[in-house]
């Protein structure tokens, strides 16, 4: 293993079919990485008790998770515009100049390209992930 991947998604592809295909596909293609999803009960309850605290659970990823990543892994939604704090993660590790990657709901994947036309702002994203996938 040469590191952790990051793989940021919607939460509303949590505990889905399509999360499991896709974290196969990634383990596929990146076999040297371990797999950071951020579905996973630990980061959930750290994000809220932040979240709780201070209004905004987004620096426990970017100040707690994300800088011990190699890599990082993005899902857009179906239109190719990213949520807010996925937004955020990707062009947190770009800066780091840590290579980032895009993932679609097909599984395939590509070098990302990130641009501030393709983010949602933080209402934006809260509408969609109410939404079904």
């Amino acid at each position: 293993m040469q590191g952790k991947i990051y793989f940021g998604h919607p939460i509303n592809t949590y505990n889905t079919d399509l999360e499991a295909g896709l974290l196969r596909r990634i383990n596929k293609k990146f076999p040297q990485y371990e797999i950071e999803n951020p579905n996973q009960p630990h980061h959930i309850k750290n994000y809220l008790k932040l979240k709780a605290e201070t209004g905004n659970g987004m620096p426990y990823f970017l100040e707690k998770v994300l800088p011990k990543m190699s890599a990082g892994i993005f899902l857009a939604f179906k239109d190719g515009m990213l949520g807010a704090g996925i937004f955020q993660e990707a062009k947190f590790l770009s800066c780091q100049g840590k290579p980032i990657y895009e993932i679609n709901f097909e599984g395939r994947i590509t070098g990302m390209q990130l641009g501030n036309s393709r983010a949602l702002s933080i209402e934006e994203t809260r509408k969609r992930t109410q939404e079904k996938y």
